[in-house]
C-alpha cells in the first residue's frame, strides 16, 4: 500500500466513522466499495476489524439507550446467517465479490431509502439479524437494515443498539472467517494502519451529530452509496 493510497484510505476512514457515530449506519456503505476498487482482498476482513473500535465506542457512549431484547434476536438471526455468509464469501471470485458489494450496497440503500415504516417484532428482528449475518459476513455491509428496524425510534436508540448488534455480531464473524482460513496478516496490518482514523472520526461524530441534521446527512450518506455501488459494477 503506498502513502498516497493510505492517505486516501485514511480520509474515507474517517469520514466514514463520522458519519455512521452520527446517523448510527454508513460505515461499510461508504468503505466497502472503496475497499473493493483498491483492492477486494481487504474485505470483509479488514472492514470488520476496523468496525470494532467505532461500534464499541458508540455502543459505550449510549450505552443506557441500547434496545437489549431487539438486539437479542438480532444476534440469533445474524448467528444463523453468519455460516451462510462464509459459505458465500468462498464460493465467489474476486470479480464477482466486486459485482456482490456493489449489489448490496445499492439494495442496502435502497431499502433504507423506500421500506415503508413498521414496528420491530420478534420475527422482524430475527430475519433482519438473518441477512445482515450473511451480507455483513461476505462483503461487510449489514447496517440499513438494521436502522431501517430503529429508523422511527430516537437517535441514541437507533445508534446504540446498532453498534451494539454489530459488535457482537463482528466479534463471531471474524472467528467464524478465521476458523474458515479468511483472515490473513495482510488483512490486520492493513487494519492497524487505518484504525487511528476510526478513532478520529468516532471521537469527531460526538460533536457532529449535535450541529449536522442527522436525516440531510443520511440521505446524502445513501445517495453516495448507491453511486458508488453503480461505479463498482461498472
Amino acid at each position: 500500500m503506498t502513502l498516497s493510497l493510505l492517505g486516501l484510505l485514511w480520509v474515507v476512514v474517517m469520514v466514514s466513522a463520522m458519519v455512521q457515530g452520527t446517523v448510527g449506519i454508513g460505515f461499510a456503505l461508504i468503505v466497502a466499495p472503496v475497499f473493493a476498487m483498491v483492492d477486494p482482498v481487504y474485505l470483509p476482513v479488514t472492514l470488520l476489524v476496523l468496525m470494532l473500535p467505532l461500534n464499541a465506542h458508540v455502543a459505550w457512549r449510549e450505552r443506557t439507550a441500547i434496545d437489549w431484547r431487539g438486539t437479542g434476536w438480532i444476534t440469533l438471526g445474524r448467528f444463523l446467517g453468519t455460516f451462510a455468509g462464509l459459505a458465500l464469501l468462498l464460493a465467489l471470485s474476486v470479480r464477482q465479490m466486486e459485482i456482490a458489494v456493489g449489489l448490496f450496497t445499492i439494495l442496502a440503500a435502497l431499502v433504507a431509502l423506500f421500506a415503508p415504516p413498521f414496528m420491530p417484532r420478534r420475527t422482524s428482528t430475527t430475519s433482519v439479524g438473518l441477512f445482515t449475518g450473511i451480507s455483513e459476513t461476505a462483503t461487510g455491509i449489514g447496517g440499513p437494515p438494521l436502522a431501517l428496524l430503529y429508523q422511527h425510534a430516537p437517535g441514541p436508540r437507533l445508534r446504540a443498539t446498532v453498534a451494539a448488534c454489530f459488535l457482537i455480531g463482528e466479534v463471531f464473524s471474524l472467528i467464524v472467517l478465521a476458523l474458515g482460513g479468511r483472515v490473513g496478516r495482510d488483512h490486520l496490518v492493513a487494519a492497524a494502519l487505518l484504525i487511528p482514523a476510526v478513532i478520529l472520526g468516532s471521537f469527531l461524530s460526538r460533536y457532529a451529530h449535535a450541529h449536522i441534521p442527522a436525516a440531510r446527512l443520511r440521505l446524502a450518506v445513501l445517495l453516495l452509496s448507491i453511486l458508488g455501488g453503480l461505479v463498482l459494477i461498472a
